[in-house]
């Protein structure tokens, strides 16, 4: 699958080469600061354990991976769009369920790219038939991805302790949509 270009940005496929930029984009406490408290990600986290969780639900043909977001103009990178089964890390994905997430460079937040850049994935995958809902998560005092979860037109579902193998237990809060 490939996404197209949307008004501003350009959309890759990240693989192994992208490590200096997913490294490059942790560094940064404020973008860390909602995921592990603003610690920034070592190299060797991004090798031992961010790649391979990458690659355990990248498919290049269901769209299913991080999508780096270059800012058109100027070539800048400025972050990255989410693309997986709901809960798959679980005993249950989800695999009509789609889990949209994305991280992005500080420089880059007010200026309505997150939202073009999720609602551009989210409308290429939702052209895939299994694909039956959008969803994303947050921790509740991540008013920025909310907002961006609203944009999207997800609505909230409920309050929860998600787990993560990498992050632990935190309070988030599930936006979800249909697949219209």
């Amino acid at each position: 699958m490939e996404i197209s270009n949307s008004s501003r940005l350009t959309y890759q496929f990240i693989g192994e080469d992208d490590n200096a930029f997913l490294f490059q984009l942790d560094q940064d406490p404020a973008v860390m600061r909602f995921i592990n408290g603003g610690k920034p990600t070592s190299k060797e986290d991004i090798t031992s354990k961010f790649m391979p969780r990458l690659y355990a639900y990248r498919n290049a043909d269901k769209g299913w991976g991080l999508w780096k977001v270059t800012v058109q103009d100027t070539q800048q990178e400025i972050g990255w769009i989410l693309a997986r089964p709901m809960e798959f890390f679980s005993d249950s994905p989800l695999y009509d369920d789609v889990e949209l997430g994305w991280r992005f460079v500080q420089s880059s937040w007010g200026k309505g790219y997150a939202t073009e850049a999720a609602k551009h994935v989210k409308n290429t995958l939702s052209t895939l038939p299994q694909n039956k809902h959008f969803s994303a998560i947050a921790v509740k005092e991540n008013y920025g991805s909310i907002r961006v979860m609203k944009n999207l037109g997800m609505s909230y579902i409920k309050t929860y302790l998600h787990s993560d193998s990498q992050l632990g237990e935190l309070e988030v809060v599930l936006y979800s949509m249909e697949n219209s």
